[in-house]
This record gives C-alpha cells, structure tokens and sequence, in this order.
C-alpha cells in the first residue's frame, strides 16, 4: 500500500524513545509532520503528562496554532506497568488518564 504521507500532521503521545521514537522516525521519513508530547524531559518535544487537562489543552494549543489541524493521532503513551493487584487507588486512576481519558477528551489531544 502506497500512503502518502507527506506534509501529513502526526501527534504522538509517548514519543520521546522507545517504539515512540521510532514511529515518529518513520512517519519524518515519509514526511509527515510530527509533534510529540511525553513526560521526558529529553529531547525536542512538548513536555508534559497527558493524564493533566491544562497540558492536554495547552499542548492542543501549540499543535493547532502550529499546524491548523491534525491527521494522525498515535496514542503511544503508557501508563504504569503493573498489575492491578499491585498497585494503588490513585495508580489505577493515573493509568486511566492517560491510556482512558486523554484519547477521548473532548478538549484533549483527541478534539483535533
């Protein structure tokens, strides 16, 4: 399949390393115009926790003034690995947010 990814606008949640990094690799390969947020601090990317509305919003912000509208949206972003007998009330919460409820925020990431 021939996709045409050129100057196609890709968000990428968790996109500072890992499988993260290598998606928005490929994606610049192709020529696609990628923004990234992830809670790393490392790199030159949109810092910030999506489990947060007022980053969810800001980051929207940036990307929207940016670019206008969005293409693609790869919700990569991973909560904490652990089992649910292992973790707390406000672990399981967190995990929500970010795998849950930021790729369906009506104002978040997703509003694109």
């Amino acid at each position: 399949m021939d996709l045409n990814l050129k100057n196609k606008v890709v968000v990428i949640t968790g996109g500072a390393h890992g499988i993260g990094l290598a998606t928005r690799k490929a994606f610049e390969a192709e020529g696609a115009l990628v923004e990234v947020i992830d809670i790393n601090p490392e790199g030159d990317h949109f810092v910030g926790d999506i489990s947060k509305r007022e980053v969810l919003e800001d980051f929207s912000q940036y990307v929207l003034n940016k670019h206008k509208n969005i293409d693609i949206l790869i919700n990569n972003a991973i909560p904490q690995m652990r089992g649910i007998d292992e973790c707390s009330y406000e672990d399981f919460e967190y995990s929500m947010a970010v795998g849950v409820t930021a790729p369906l925020a009506k104002n978040g990431i997703s509003a694109f």
